[in-house]
């Protein structure tokens, strides 16, 4: 077949092909985009394909191919519903809370302590400091950093869950903390 056969069958087949293709349905763009898909692979195809019947061969072909359309769509349609319902579900599961509620509470907790304890707190979670540097840094012992990072975790501890209920169970407040 060459370029002038097929611009023939492509002018001759096409409308006609588009409006059979309209009893499946009404999305003209998807029929075009169909019958121009069954025309492509057929120019590709055409050292391998022997057929009897052209008419018959795109019109099957057609048919074929808008069903497969219909069909992805439908199930892409039932994913899509099935993922939106999941999404509502998970937002109003009881795991679910509002991180910039709960990023205030943090930051009112954190500025309750008292100043020494906050500053350590601070320069170990915020700066990434090590409890010796934090040490070096305050001319104090290791062991009065650990002290009052233990202080400043209990009074945040305490503060958030009398503030925000159960986000200790979930574990969100000490993923926080560890970072």
């Amino acid at each position: 077949m060459d370029a002038a056969s097929f611009r023939i069958i492509y002018d001759l087949y096409f409308e006609s092909i588009c409006e059979f293709l309209a009893y499946y349905t009404g999305d003209t763009a998807a029929i075009e985009d169909v019958v121009q898909d069954v025309f492509v692979s057929l120019w590709e195809n055409k050292e391998y394909l022997e057929i009897q019947y052209m008419k018959t061969y795109l019109y099957n072909a057609a048919r074929n191919r808008i069903l497969n359309y219909l069909r992805n769509r439908q199930n892409r349609m039932v994913l899509l519903t099935q993922w939106i319902k999941d999404k509502k579900i998970a937002e109003r599961s009881p795991d679910c809370y509002d991180l910039e509620e709960f990023s205030v509470i943090l930051k009112k907790a954190v500025n309750l302590l008292p100043e020494r304890c906050r500053e350590i707190f601070i320069l170990n979670k915020k700066h990434k400091l090590t409890y010796k540097q934090i040490a070096a840094y305050y001319q104090i012992s290791e062991k009065t950093v650990e002290t009052q990072m233990s202080i400043a975790l209990k009074r945040i501890r305490d503060f958030v869950s009398r503030n925000y209920g159960s986000i200790i169970q979930t574990g969100i407040f000490l993923l926080w903390l560890s970072v």
